[in-house]
């Protein structure tokens, strides 16, 4: 849901997400998170350790060093020499954007890392349920206040609450953060129908001057492994800024196809047998380290594609979904993908949301898509520019020759 002010008026459109009904659900990231822990301490071959920080690695020797950490509060503190030695045969590293696994592993691996924090800062509002206990607005869209530059979103909760992300240039959080109480104009300004609507004045101010103004990584880095031993899933392997719901999933993803390429160069190892000279440990550790090898050559061109894609998607949502361009492709986009499905096309948000296409592949098609709907535009512009200029050309030339004389098609 789009909203906005014309003419001192606001007004709310909707854009669907795709043409054949499917749409997005919210999912807490807590609860979901609770979930996976619920399901893995079920199972009889997983333990947890918590509070142990990994300070060292040796990906040769298959050792890592975790240091004890004792909670307080909020908070944890390191006991002095109190470490632990682990061997293992094979880590994964899912331990997100600042990952110490990483960081060990660009000591082993000859590993090409790339971290930009883009212009743009994000806070965290919440917009209450209503006097009656109801939601403020349709729970059944993901809202939108598009401001060119900047924007805000509101997602719904099942608490009839929404869970609100301010997206602002830094230079233009300074100039808020001089006198908080310039939020109230700013938002009145750039998000009408917010204050004091959907969120009093002081609320806002409250909520702005309390929750943090945190910055947005991108980080693209490959190879993703170190021999047999090591790899690299998720934000650890290509944080990404969240303006295409996409970073969950591709981590998520990312387990999929490792898994996938393990089982595969597995099952071939087992059917060309163990060399006699081989134990079948070093057969495994081959295996794997192929394995490894194939996923950081296959998966990189797919998550460098949505880091991409996802950057650019900033610039759909604060500004794009306002422009003619922009409903125009999307509108021939979908009706080709409804009314003639033999020609594939559909639009680049329907590929990465609601299917499995590889997102590097998404990517080449969107982008021929386009290129494609230009040039008929194009061609379609300069063949009615051409036809207008030979229609009044014509009538100069009739007109030139005088008389009454005209020609027979006229």
């Amino acid at each position: 849901m789009i909203h906005g002010e014309h003419k001192g008026q606001l007004y709310s459109q909707a854009q669907a997400y795709d043409a054949h009904g499917r749409v997005q659900r919210a999912i807490d990231r807590g609860a979901l998170n609770k979930r996976l822990l619920d399901v893995l301490a079920a199972m009889p071959n997983v333990k947890f350790f918590f509070h142990h920080k990994l300070v060292g690695a040796d990906f040769r020797k298959n050792k890592a060093w975790f240091e004890r950490r004792t909670p307080h509060g909020n908070s944890e503190t390191s006991q002095a020499h109190d470490e632990a030695e682990v061997d293992f045969d094979f880590m994964i590293g899912a331990d997100g954007a600042h990952s110490a696994v990483r960081y060990h592993l660009m000591k082993f691996a000859r590993l090409n890392y790339q971290q930009e924090y883009i212009d743009t800062l994000w806070c965290e509002f919440q917009i209450p349920p209503s006097v009656t206990g109801g939601f403020r607005i349709s729970p059944n869209h993901f809202h939108i206040w598009p401001a060119g530059s900047h924007m805000f979103l509101a997602i719904p909760n099942l608490d009839t609450s929404f869970t609100c992300t301010l997206f602002l240039q830094a230079e233009k959080f300074e100039q808020l953060d001089q006198d908080p109480r310039s939020v109230i104009p700013f938002f009145q300004k750039n998000y009408p129908g917010i204050i004091p609507d959907l969120i009093t004045e002081e609320d806002a101010v409250r909520q702005y001057k309390e929750n943090p103004h945190l910055p947005l990584i991108s980080i693209k880095c490959t190879p993703y492994h170190f021999g047999s031993s090591v790899v690299i899933v998720g934000d650890a392997a290509h944080a990404m800024v969240p303006f295409y719901g996409q970073g969950m999933n591709t981590g998520m993803e990312d387990v999929r196809v490792l898994f996938e390429i393990l089982d595969q160069y597995s099952a071939t190892a087992s059917q060309t047998g163990t060399p006699a000279s081989s134990s079948k440990g070093d057969s495994s550790a081959q295996a794997r380290s192929t394995a490894l090898a194939a996923y950081s050559a296959q998966r990189h061109p797919d998550t460098a594609a949505i880091n991409d894609l996802a950057i650019r998607n900033y610039q759909e949502m604060r500004a794009d979904v306002r422009s003619r361009w922009y409903l125009f492709r999307k509108h021939v986009e979908e009706w080709l993908s409804l009314y003639v499905p033999r020609l594939g096309w559909a639009t680049q948000y329907a590929r990465v949301s609601f299917g499995n296409m590889r997102y590097s592949e998404v990517e080449t098609r969107a982008k021929w898509q386009g290129m494609v709907l230009w040039r008929v535009v194009m061609m379609s512009g300069l063949t009615m520019g051409g036809l207008a200029g030979w229609w009044m050309g014509r009538n100069q030339f009739w007109r030139r020759i005088g008389g009454n004389i005209r020609p027979r098609w006229s």
